[in-house]
């Protein structure tokens, strides 16, 4: 019976051994543009590349500024002129701004759920100049 049971906790450690890293991972942002911490120029296209092909229907992303040139009790202002898309193979989430976005600082927040049905949540954050 000694040996039946060490056997089966072999086997079993091979079997998790097995399963590809990825299958066990999170959804998370691996790219963006901008990408986090960048300083860049007015712009009307905002990317967050995630980790794996995701379902449209379980993400959602927003734009806010955070704090705006000039003013130091600048509330947070949600960002609304803008339409997502997506790549063919459902990695790459575009925002199209119908306007550049002003100088400011920004979070684009987003929320999704990957192929092992866990929601992860995340922001990326960069500066207009």
């Amino acid at each position: 019976m000694r040996v039946s049971s060490i056997l089966l906790v072999a086997a079993a450690a091979i079997c998790g051994s097995l399963i590809p890293g990825t299958a066990l991972a999170h959804t998370k942002v691996v790219a963006s543009t901008p990408a986090e911490g960048a300083t860049i120029k007015p712009s009307r296209v905002v990317s967050l590349t995630f980790s794996e092909p995701l379902p449209p229907a379980t993400v959602a992303a927003s734009i806010v500024m955070t704090a705006m040139p000039g003013m130091t009790d600048h509330p947070p202002m949600t960002i609304r002129n803008f339409k997502s898309s997506w790549s063919s193979d459902k990695r790459v989430l575009t925002l199209n701004l119908r306007d550049a976005l002003p100088v400011g600082s920004y979070d684009v927040k987003w929320q999704a759920a990957g192929a092992d049905g866990h929601r992860a949540t995340g922001k990326v954050s960069f500066t207009v100049r």
